[in-house]
């Protein structure tokens, strides 16, 4: 048996979802020991100076797409290439998608994906997106439970591939309650988007400037809206997907105000960007689902992001080459995602923190305890904790940069947030004891990551 390490990460500033305080962390193996004032170590320690640091928990990024195949397009990149990148950021566990296709059972779905998420070096957990599961069937949901899958994804749209009506979402959503699993949706009224899609075609207007026009706010809000109404029908915990606008986040809370256990993510895109961007040299870069909106909306969510509405902060992730996205010059034939794992945390602490909006406790909430929690990984994950693995990011909050194409680990070719400003820098980043970033150096072992299995919650 290999000799048990110690870490001792000295004099830095400990940042939780419940406190922030000058404090060292002692890490035993894979865990954390102790977390306290002056702590020491045994002999032959490892001892990290954190002084004007930001000690984080590691980040969960809850929305990605590694190695995306949507059956129309392919990302560019591979779980090692992904989870690198990530690791640079200061992620240490994702929960991305395992996608059932037609006739396809969830542990032949699950098996696929485990082989391809084997090269990576952060830990990583699923949800299953149920795509094929008709009347009379949707009990199968149980075997998820023997997989280590909490959670499932459904979609309003996306008409043929993923779509469910309201009779498919109210049975699944009842199926998921029986079973402890919670839903995900991406809500997005799939009538309007087509309608406005076809019109837009119609009159010739498909380049990407026209993207943003085809997916309007309404079709988010009402299908949020709806999927509401229908999970608190079938007694159901949900979470609606990358919130675009700010009134779908307020539709999650004031479910929230009426007793439902509802829950609501969005992403820096949202945060950061708006559809003035269509208008300018090269769209190209944000053709996404849902598109940028309003520069009004930018603000208004950062506002409930401050107001503790919004619970998680995450990315949906999609490393499409350049290439790929610049291929044809018309919105309905260009793969829809961005990049963004690597630079979440950066995005968050710049505009989040550093420009008074947030707190870095705020930080660990978003990006780390609260998809732990929701997601069933606390207190394995997300949090600081004794027993809790050593998932630890060490945070230089005053390093300056500006964001490139060519700093980044991705394999894209390009960034959304280019030119962009980042305060802040991961220092280390380390996962389940081992590091994985050290002193802004990659240095971690291909095939490292571990498959997260959760078990299910019962809300009521």
């Amino acid at each position: 048996m290999a000799e048990e390490t110690y870490l001792l990460i000295r004099g830095g500033t400990v940042a939780t979802a419940e406190f922030m305080m000058k404090a060292d962390i002692l890490v035993r193996g894979e865990k954390i020991q102790a977390i306290g004032k002056d702590l020491t170590a045994p002999d032959g320690a490892e001892i990290i100076n954190a002084e004007d640091m930001i000690v984080l928990p590691g980040v969960i990024d809850a929305h990605t797409h590694t190695q995306l195949d949507t059956g129309i397009y392919q990302t560019d990149d591979d779980w090692f290439i992904s989870s690198r990148a990530a690791a640079y950021g200061g992620v240490t566990t994702v929960v991305d998608f395992a996608t059932q296709f037609k006739g396809q059972k969830f542990a032949a779905a699950m098996d696929v994906r485990l082989k391809e998420a084997a090269p990576s070096v952060i830990d990583y957990a699923f949800h299953m997106m149920v795509t094929d599961l008709p009347p009379g069937r949707e009990d199968e949901l149980c075997t998820l439970t023997a997989l280590g899958v909490q959670s499932i994804k459904l979609y309003t749209t996306y008409r043929p591939n993923y779509y469910a009506d309201d009779a498919t979402l109210l049975r699944l959503l009842k199926s998921a309650s029986r079973h402890g699993l919670m839903t995900l949706v991406h809500s997005e009224n799939d009538a309007i988007v087509t309608a406005q899609t076809q019109a837009l075609i119609k009159a010739g207007q498909t380049s990407w400037r026209y993207h943003g026009q085809s997916r309007p706010a309404l079709a988010e809000q009402e299908a949020a809206a709806r999927v509401l109404f229908l999970a608190e029908a079938a007694h159901a915990p949900v979470v609606i997907a990358h919130n675009s606008t700010a009134q779908t986040s307020l539709l999650v809370a004031e479910a929230r105000d009426r007793g439902q256990i509802a829950f609501c993510e969005t992403a820096p895109q949202y945060l950061l960007l708006d559809n003035t961007r269509y208008a300018g040299a090269e769209p190209w870069r944000y053709i996404l689902q849902p598109p940028l909106r309003d520069p009004a909306e930018k603000e208004a969510l950062w506002t409930l992001v401050s107001a503790g509405v919004v619970d998680m902060l995450i990315t949906d992730h999609c490393d499409y080459a350049k290439e790929k996205k610049i291929a044809h010059d018309d919105f309905t034939q260009t793969a829809g995602g961005l990049p963004g794992m690597e630079l979440l945390l950066p995005l968050i602490a710049t505009y989040g923190v550093d420009e008074g909006r947030i707190e870095w406790t705020d930080v660990a909430r978003l990006l780390a305890k609260n998809p732990a929690s929701i997601y069933n990984m606390w207190p394995r994950k997300g949090d600081l904790l004794p027993g809790s693995d050593a998932d630890i990011v060490v945070y230089h909050p005053r390093k300056e940069s500006i964001v490139t194409a060519e700093a980044l680990h991705t394999v894209g070719g390009y960034s959304p947030y280019e030119g962009m400003k980042i305060m802040g820098k991961v220092v280390h980043n380390i996962r389940r004891g081992q590091f994985l970033i050290r002193a802004g150096k990659f240095v971690g072992e291909r095939g490292s990551g571990q498959y997260i299995k959760r078990e299910p919650i019962f809300w009521d």
